[in-house]
């Protein structure tokens, strides 16, 4: 199980977030949204700390990664079984709270970057509804493989994808071409543009909140 920093209202929760950091971050990295989205509800808030492994764009420096990344292109080639390892994990925390008493239909899976990545990964092939999914300035990975994949139960999941115009990291055309990809698929994606780099801004957390008032509320 992933170690992870856990932050809960003072009432017993009956939601979940599962909300994962990007490459060579810690959970600690988005700790401070609790108190900034100020949520109105009895909710925990769970942040997770990738494991340290090798990142070979990075010239093979260990760090925190939910999987590996072998060039600038991230879309090209593509770390399977790395996001596949993740996506595991990220089940193991959902069926964690479930055995705390959360229902799929209150636990939400966000990310930002490749946390987001492993966050669309996992919540379009979970088997039970699950409230929704944030995908911060990230993309959709193994796009080949959602078709057979995906999960019947999360066919109308509500997607909040965000994206800065002026990132380097992910470009803008990448992320919104896989918002086009679901949206073909038949998803339902609130897209938002932020004129932002690699990062989240204070308008942004406003659009998270209203999305999680909207799914949880």
């Amino acid at each position: 199980m992933l170690d992870a920093i856990e932050i809960c209202t003072e009432r017993p929760p009956d939601a979940s977030i599962l909300w994962l950091h990007g490459l060579g971050a810690d959970g600690s990295d988005f700790a401070p949204m609790f108190d900034e989205l100020a949520l109105p509800l009895a909710v925990r808030f769970v942040f997770p700390h990738a494991p340290r492994m090798p990142v070979t764009i990075n010239g093979g420096y260990v760090m925190p990664a939910w999987y590996d990344v072998y060039s600038l292109d991230i879309a090209s080639v593509q770390d399977e079984a790395g996001i596949r390892a993740s996506q595991s994990m990220l089940g193991e925390l959902i069926e964690r709270e479930k055995s705390r008493g959360i229902r799929p239909g209150r636990i939400v899976l966000a990310g930002f970057s490749q946390g987001g990545a492993i966050a669309l990964q996992t919540a379009l092939r979970y088997p039970e509804r699950l409230a929704g999914v944030l995908a911060l300035s990230t993309f959709l990975p193994l796009e080949h493989t959602l078709a057979t994949e995906r999960s019947e139960a999360n066919r109308d999941l509500p997607i909040f994808m965000a994206h800065g115009r002026f990132d380097t990291v992910i470009p803008l055309q990448v992320a919104h071409g896989s918002k086009i990809n679901l949206e073909a698929a038949g998803y339902q994606v609130e897209w938002r543009e932020y004129p932002m780099t690699h990062t989240v801004s204070s308008e942004e957390i406003n659009d998270i909140r209203r999305f999680l008032l909207q799914i949880l509320g």
